[in-house]
């Protein structure tokens, strides 16, 4: 059935005039009473009989309204909602992350891109990175984040860099310095990121070519971990820069660190299907954000 038909029937019966209709509608009046007889000749009874000059809606014309209404409203709700998909203003967003982004770049992201859709729900889930990538055939989240390797066998991938950098506790003897290395740094206890880790071989072969001595005196598999042990002062750690970022409200003192050591993510998604509107607007803000 043409809604256009039920919004002329609509229109006639709210002003009791084919006249006020068409001005309301902005088209002919001609135009609404070929409408209204083209809906009544489909439905296959009368809609209105004339009274005093006006026209007024049969008590079957009565019971049509009151359908009619609810089905208007129900495409007026749909149009709303087409509008809200399309300009990402409505649906759900999974995303499954590693610790790191779960903790340092995605609770800053996420409230941003809620505060500019109000519509939208945003799910969470934090795995390693070797189980956000298996967990992507169940299709059970939009975007995942691991660090890689990542296998591209079945996703689309975009690659980031960063470049770490050395915590301190506040007050430590080092904080002075501009630049930290393996040299300044050998003996020092130190709060390391745990072996499953990217970082650790990196880590352990800049010192063993420096001649340097790693002092480990406590492991933790969260990057996050690691920043809140330093600032309770257990020694220095080598994290990404955001994760220096977040937690510099803590005191701790960020340097660079020499030689470079790069903490490398990946964020993908299904190769066999194209992200949503919403994921794939989430998707530009996450990438401009490490790629800045």
């Amino acid at each position: 059935m043409d809604v256009r038909l039920l919004e002329a029937f609509r229109a006639v019966v709210d002003h009791r005039s084919v006249t006020a209709a068409a001005g309301a509608m902005g088209v002919t009046q001609p135009a609404v009473s070929t409408q209204i007889a083209r809906l009544e000749e489909m439905i296959g009874f009368t809609l209105f009989e004339r009274s005093g000059g006006r026209l007024k809606p049969t008590p079957e014309g009565l019971l049509f309204y009151a359908e009619a209404t609810r089905v208007l409203g129900e495409v007026d709700r749909l149009q709303t909602t087409t509008a809200q998909i399309r300009e990402g203003q409505a649906g759900r967003l999974t995303i499954a992350s590693h610790p790191w982004a779960a903790i340092s770049l995605l609770p800053k992201l996420v409230s941003e891109f809620l505060a500019q859709r109000p519509g939208i729900s945003v799910r969470l889930i934090s795995r390693h990175s070797d189980v956000v990538s298996q967990l992507l055939p169940s299709e059970s989240f939009d975007i995942g984040i691991a660090e890689l390797p990542i296998d591209e066998t079945s996703v689309k991938l975009a690659k980031f860099q960063m470049r770490c950098v050395v915590v301190l506790p506040p007050r430590h003897a080092l904080a002075s310095r501009k630049l930290l290395t393996p040299g300044l740094l050998s003996g020092l206890p130190m709060v390391a990121p745990a072996r499953s880790l990217q970082l650790p071989p990196k880590l352990i072969n800049a010192f063993t070519a420096a001649g340097a001595q790693l002092n480990t005196v406590v492991e933790a598999e969260f990057l996050a971990s690691l920043c809140g042990l330093v600032a309770a002062g257990t020694g220095w750690s080598l994290v990404d820069p955001l994760s220096a970022e977040g937690f510099s409200s803590f005191g701790l003192v960020a340097r660079p660190f020499e030689p470079a050591i790069l903490y490398e993510v990946g964020v993908f998604h299904r190769r066999d299907r194209e992200p949503s509107m919403l994921a794939a607007a989430f998707l530009e803000m996450l990438e401009a954000k490490l790629g800045g």
